[in-house]
């Protein structure tokens, strides 16, 4: 009907927009009561208006497979998100025509690191499940979907954030950056909360993307290679076919699981992997967040909520909620430590004054510490204190002589004599 149409006092457009607003929470409030209001619903839609994020998920329409297409999904995703409707995303593989094998790997890719990820089609479309391209291309897709599993700890922390604050979970530079203005018009990269930066690439044929790395005293780390990058810089990534650039904040600790499964319900008591990215102040802080992931009970204070925090060369975890009541059978099974040091030895302190010595690894040509199985309860406190070496002390406190009086000793073992 035309917008401009009038019902009573009412314009279409006006009918329209609430139309999709209503059958969304019409069906959110009848799935709740079917349950006996115990399970949380999730409702798909395309039609929405103002205020739609509170009973479902929103997708971006009926795109097509062309590159344009998935081009423009990151600033759509980014300007639905901006507005409060955060749990979006676009078809995979575009909904009419049929995609070229490259462009479909490059959407599963990008979709993978978008809140909402889905492949769709159009009933008439050629088939293009994920194993119909041949086994190298399959091998590509499934590593894209592993790579987004891994993440859902920390893809649930976001939406946690994003139910309390309203903050988008997937957001432009600028949200972070607003001082930097070489951040303003960016839109082929974005943020995942506020410690992931995602470049995916979106150009047919692409042999390099260029990522800026914002802030200028910040740290970022390839999260497939643990190379560490400077911020306020455009960087260079050389790309093949399996490239989805992925950067870490340095200061932050992501959380993880690492084992495959067939589905997250299988991956609820799975251990967890703490990515610890230290900045340039040899510190970091992050947050888990874990509920039963189906009914309500989080209302009911039924929920673990945590901070994490590396400083002074202890890590620690924290009860942010003490009043709430949950338990997790998942424990930490490792966690690695980026831009770290040797340490001297690696002890695990519970609060009931028990220590037992962890066991690690040390990567010194990429200055990464990987601690094994120590073992404690994600729901518990706990700390690790990780002591520098001897031959480190002594080669900091020399830097640090070297800096108040360059010209006061004449040997870098001055401290050992």
């Amino acid at each position: 009907m035309h917008k401009d149409a009038v019902h009573g006092e009412w314009e279409h457009r006006d009918v329209h927009n609430m139309y999709g607003f209503y059958v969304q929470m019409a069906t959110a409030e009848g799935l709740i009561q079917r349950s006996g209001g115990v399970e949380r619903p999730f409702v798909l839609t395309r039609a929405f208006f103002a205020g739609s994020q509170r009973y479902g998920a929103v997708w971006t329409g009926d795109n097509a497979a062309e590159w344009d297409h998935l081009k423009i999904s990151i600033p759509m995703c980014l300007s639905l998100g901006l507005v409060g409707i955060s749990f979006c995303g676009a078809d995979v593989g575009g909904f009419f025509k049929t995609p070229s094998t490259e462009l479909l790997v490059r959407w599963y890719q990008t979709g993978a690191y978008q809140p909402f990820f889905r492949a769709h089609a159009h009933l008439d479309t050629p088939r293009r499940e994920p194993w119909l391209f041949g086994p190298e291309n399959t091998a590509l897709i499934r590593e894209a979907v592993r790579q987004r599993y891994t993440l859902l700890p920390y893809w649930y922390q976001q939406f946690y954030n994003t139910h309390h604050t309203g903050e988008p979970v997937m957001r432009p530079l600028w949200v972070e950056y607003p001082q930097d203005p070489a951040t303003f018009a960016l839109d082929d990269e974005f943020l995942i909360g506020r410690d992931l930066l995602v470049h995916p690439v979106t150009e047919e044929g692409a042999r390099g993307v260029t990522a800026y790395l914002p802030g200028k005293d910040e740290v970022w780390f390839d999260v497939h290679t643990f190379q560490k990058h400077n911020g306020a810089q455009n960087l260079y990534i050389p790309v093949t076919m399996s490239s989805i650039p992925v950067f870490q904040r340095g200061g932050s600790i992501i959380p993880r699981k690492l084992r495959v499964r067939r589905s997250s319900t299988c991956m609820e008591h799975d251990p967890y992997t703490l990515h610890v990215a230290l900045n340039l102040q040899r510190a970091a802080v992050g947050e888990l967040y874990i509920d039963d992931g189906h009914t309500f009970n989080y209302d009911k204070k039924e929920f673990i909520y945590r901070r994490l925090t590396f400083a002074n060369n202890i890590l620690s975890s924290v009860n942010l909620a003490p009043d709430a009541q949950f338990s997790t059978r998942s424990w930490i099974e490792r966690i690695v430590i980026l831009g770290a040091s040797k340490p001297s030895k690696v002890t695990l302190k519970t609060p009931d004054g028990q220590e037992s010595q962890v066991e690690f690894d040390f990567d010194a040509s990429m200055s990464v510490l990987t601690l094994r199985k120590p073992g404690m309860n994600a729901g518990l406190d706990w700390t690790i204190v990780i002591p520098l070496s001897v031959d480190l002390w002594i080669h900091y406190i020399n830097l640090l002589l070297g800096t108040l009086d360059m010209n006061l000793y004449d040997s870098p073992t001055r401290i050992r004599r």
